[in-house]
């Protein structure tokens, strides 16, 4: 009887023991904070996911106080009808007609800023025009002017500076080249007007050419964090706070499919456009295209290879070179030319004024055309 007694006991202690083991395991669960979980990239560095974890929130904590609010205005001059040039109706009406008057535009986009003595970081499209650059700081919503201190409209970068301070918030910028397809990113920025709108998402592709309007964008990072109206210039974030993109576009016909432009593009040329303006883009002046096996038995090639000359560029370097359309580029200080964008690249890593000898292949025939670089833009 005692020993079924103990029996029971020790059976009622046991239990009692699992059942408070339930509860403090659910409560250690509960009451544990919750660690992001951790990998080691190819740099070496560790990398966090966001999942199940308060990273973002941490992230942008730390990061909002640098993105700012920019608020444009433009003045241009409204047509009027040209019936009032006609020397008829200058005398009809002695003169005293309407004329053109100041049409005054309102624009809004995002920025970041970049160092501790305010240097601001947006899109070219977000400030071109403007006569007048305000910007909005999230510390008290204070609206300080900004001067523009540097633009390039083919890479779509501007950099602003604002007298606010020697110690303001600032983010860091990035490395997009150790950007991997699927990784976390974090788009801040002001969408329709909306102050401090975070998205995220991950990296879905990298290297996407777009053309926007009359803009070509060569190398974009593209992801499914929403990007709207108004976040162009805002910052995209790797999971350490850092900047690996400029908020740039969206697909209007498309969900999910937005674009920002890498550091990798930026980070070349940023100084450059803090000291000097603006950024020096080398070019010859040609259109080109492949040369397919149709085109090259119109030419009376051999062999599909090279480049076609599709036009030229009147008074452009490769005009004054004696170019023309219809030629085709074998060489380029004789390496090949395989590809449009093998004769890009080379001409993006000349500089302005340097000689390039180009062969090309004319009339059934090649000949060695030599070619100084131009700056693009510059014409006779």
């Amino acid at each position: 009887m005692s020993d079924s007694k103990n029996r029971r006991s020790y059976s009622v202690i046991v239990l009692a023991a699992f059942v408070l083991g339930i509860v403090l395991a659910g409560t250690a669960c509960y009451l544990a904070p919750i660690q992001p979980s951790q990998a080691v990239d190819e740099g070496g560095n560790q990398a966090v996911s966001p999942v199940g974890s308060n990273i973002i929130a941490g992230i942008v904590d730390k990061t909002s106080p640098a993105v700012v609010k920019i608020e444009t205005t433009a003045q241009r001059a409204r047509s009027y009808d040209p019936y009032f040039n006609d020397p008829f109706f200058k005398n009809f009406f002695g003169g005293q007609f309407p004329q053109g008057q100041a049409e005054i535009t309102q624009g809004m986009g995002s920025g970041f800023i970049i160092s501790k003595d305010g240097y601001i970081l947006t899109n070219e499209h977000v400030v071109s025009g403007a006569t007048k650059i305000e910007v909005v700081l999230t510390q008290g919503n204070k609206r300080v002017p900004a001067k523009l201190m540097g633009s390039d409209t083919e890479l779509d970068l501007a950099v602003l500076k604002i007298d606010a301070g020697s110690n303001l918030p600032f983010l860091e910028m990035g490395d997009s080249d150790k950007v991997k397809v699927g990784d976390w990113v974090i788009a801040i920025g002001n969408p329709y007007g909306l102050d401090h709108t975070v998205t995220v998402g991950v990296i879905s592709a990298k290297g996407r050419p777009v053309t926007i309007q009359n803009r070509d964008y060569k190398n974009l990072l593209q992801t499914d964090a929403s990007i709207n109206p108004g976040n162009s210039g805002g910052p995209l974030l790797n999971m350490k706070g850092q900047v690996v993109g400029i908020n740039t576009a969206v697909n209007a016909s498309a969900q999910g499919i937005g674009f920002a432009i890498p550091t990798s593009t930026v980070n070349p040329v940023l100084n450059i456009l803090k000291t000097q303006g603006k950024v020096s883009h080398p070019w010859i002046g040609v259109y080109i295209q492949p040369v397919t096996n149709e085109i090259a038995q119109y030419l009376n090639m051999g062999n599909a290879e090279g480049i076609l000359v599709s036009d030229v560029v009147q008074g452009g370097p490769a005009d004054k070179a004696g170019l023309t359309r219809g030629d085709v580029i074998l060489e380029m200080d004789k390496q090949k030319i395989n590809t449009t964008k093998d004769l890009t690249d080379k001409i993006d890593n000349a500089k302005v004024g340097q000689k390039l000898q180009l062969m090309i292949f004319r009339n059934g025939e090649t000949r060695i055309v030599p070619v100084t670089v131009g700056e693009k833009g510059e014409v006779d």
